[in-house]
Order: C-alpha cells, then structure tokens, then sequence
C-alpha cells in the first residue's frame, strides 16, 4: 500500500503506536486514516492501551466523516467504535480462502472492477457483527462478513489485501508456533505453494481496490 500512496504523490505518515509513537490529538490537518493490522485483539486493552487511542481516532473519523480504511484488526476496531461486538469465530482463518461479493458489493464503486469470487489472504480469528446502518459488501462461508462500509467513507476489510509474498513468509516465520499449534487444519507448507500461485492476482485485485478508495480523499 505505501507504494501505491506514493505513486499518486500524497503525503503520509506512518504511527507505529505497538512501538510507542504517539498518537495525534485529532485528525484535523490529515484527509484520511487507514488502521492495519497486527496479532492483538481488539479486546486486549490492558496488554495493549494504545487500542484506547485508535478507538478514540477512528470515532473522530466516522463522526467526521473522514475517508477511512480498516485492514484486519482495522476493521475489527472500526466495527468495534461503531458499536458492535467483536469475538472468537468457530476456527482461524489463515491461507487463501474465497470470498463473495454480495449484490451490494457487486453495485458498489468502491469494488469497481472486481469479481463476483475472489480468493485472498486471511490471517484472523476473530469476527463480528455488522454495525447498524452499514452495508455488507463481501461475505464468506467461516467469516460473513468480509467487508463493510459505514456511510461512503468508513470502509473494513476483514482480510489483508495489502498483503506482499515476501509478508506472507515473514508472517509465517514470525508466527510458527501459531501454525504450529493448528495443524490439524491448516498446512503451511499448502500456505506457501498456494501464495506462489495467487499473490499476483491478489496485488493486481489491491491496486484496483486503493484506486478506488484514494478517490474519495
């Protein structure tokens, strides 16, 4: 993604607030949030207060009606400011799975371009409820709820289209013993071949996403 935002010469700063940056009093002078992901829940305050801060931005944002965008934990946190409850799904998700657009999604312009199945990176265990009001755009058979919007600019992506081949090896390095522990589901060595196969589908799917989403900054 920082090479899309820097191809279309827009301004951008990173605030790594796990490694204790500071976060910004307020969006004022910013035209637009993204939240990333990252291996905490959205529940783990006391291990993690820094989730206090991003709740705190991401509600000025929705109140503001500031283009935002919630990758994994993102839209876990998102749907989490807006009201609803987030928790365990029945199993993890990671590797390739498909995912479907609803007819609202096939409609909408921000998956302008996409296709009715897509297949994409998952790396997540928990799920939620859509926030009143908002629109379901992808859904799938574990998780149904994909992607969501909340008015035209607040925007969740339960999965990481963001995510790069070489990411995909850091993360199964970084979180080994995470695979380790779910291999009665979930082969990594099929992880690896699977995103040899499907990561440049998957980045292509990215640039036509951000094209469309850098449109309403």
């Amino acid at each position: 993604m920082e090479a899309a935002i820097k191809s279309r010469g827009m301004e951008y700063q990173y605030i790594r607030m796990h490694n204790n940056d500071n976060a910004p009093q307020t969006l004022a002078g910013y035209s637009a949030l993204i939240i990333l992901g990252g291996p905490m829940n959205v529940y783990e305050i006391e291990q993690h207060p820094f989730l206090v801060d991003e709740e705190r931005l991401i509600h000025e944002a929705i109140n503001k009606n500031i283009p935002t965008l919630g990758l994994c934990l993102g839209a876990q946190l998102i749907a989490k400011t807006a009201g609803v409850t987030v928790f365990a799904g029945r199993k993890k998700e990671i590797g390739w799975y498909p995912v479907s657009l609803t007819n609202e999604g096939l409609n909408d312009p921000l998956l302008a371009g996409f296709e009715n199945d897509l297949t994409v990176f998952q790396w997540h265990g928990d799920t939620f409820d859509i926030p009143s009001g908002a629109k379901r755009l992808a859904e799938s058979e574990l998780f149904p709820n994909q992607v969501f919007k909340i008015s035209e600019m607040i925007i969740g992506l339960q999965f990481h289209l963001e995510v790069t081949e070489q990411a995909v090896y850091k993360w199964m390095e970084e979180y080994e013993k995470e695979l380790d522990s779910l291999k009665d589901y979930i082969d990594p060595d099929k992880i690896r071949k699977d995103t040899a196969g499907k990561i440049k589908n998957l980045n292509e799917l990215a640039q036509r996403f951000y094209t469309n989403f850098f449109r309403l900054i």
